[in-house]
């Protein structure tokens, strides 16, 4: 895999949040310049990496069904909490990246979520539409890791292919950190289906139902 060009800083700006829960975290949000799908990716900064360590880093889809509405069809909503949460207390930064629907948009996801209804996984799904199965790139997130000066990580990540792809783009992945499972009665074939389809650490003895 080719590697990325330079991107600079476009901004910095400090965020407080405020989940739901009540969980409360201060961000320090970064855009960018020339990245190279020009989509406007974020990365939010939290936390203080200790002298020495390893930046902890979660590269998180964008998902308006879970993370902004709380949809249950998926694990995106809590995993995004629970990633804003661990980043702060180990230091280090999470990118959101425009990628809805593993990158096939949020109308094709949701005509997905159809075709999952009549009994196909997430995969066989989007591949029923004519799309990739997971049709994300993370090139831009290496640009914005090596912008940022964290060019060696730990990443916060159930799946394979972030870190391989990262690893390929020159970004050093010290070591893959699982997130939590988290379940729901509507995620459980969800949850399967990334587990045997494509590797994912989530243990299958908890997915029950």
């Amino acid at each position: 895999m080719p590697q990325p060009g330079p991107a600079t800083v476009r901004s910095r700006v400090r965020i407080p949040l405020t989940f739901p829960d009540g969980y409360r975290a201060e961000a320090e949000a970064v855009t960018f310049h020339d990245l190279a799908d020009g989509a406007e990716h974020l990365a939010l900064a939290f936390g203080e990496v200790p002298e020495g360590g390893t930046p902890l880093v979660r590269l998180h889809s964008e998902c308006l069904t879970g993370d902004v509405f709380g949809s249950d069809r998926c694990d995106c909503g809590p995993q995004l909490r629970e990633s804003v949460e661990r980043i702060t207390e180990a230091g280090g930064y999470l990118l959101y990246l425009r990628q809805e629907g593993r990158g096939i948009g949020l109308y094709n996801k949701l005509e997905a979520y159809s075709l999952q209804d009549s009994g196909l996984d997430t995969y066989d799904a989007n591949t029923a539409l004519g799309l990739p199965e997971d049709g994300r790139d993370y090139t831009a997130a290496a640009q914005m890791l090596t912008t940022l000066g964290a060019t060696g990580i730990d990443l916060l990540s159930n799946n394979p292919d972030k870190a391989a792809q990262l690893a390929d783009l020159g970004i050093t992945v010290r070591r893959r950190v699982p997130t939590d499972v988290h379940l729901s009665a509507s995620n459980v074939r969800y949850l399967r289906a990334k587990v045997e389809r494509t590797g994912h650490s989530i243990e299958l003895s908890r997915l029950v139902g």
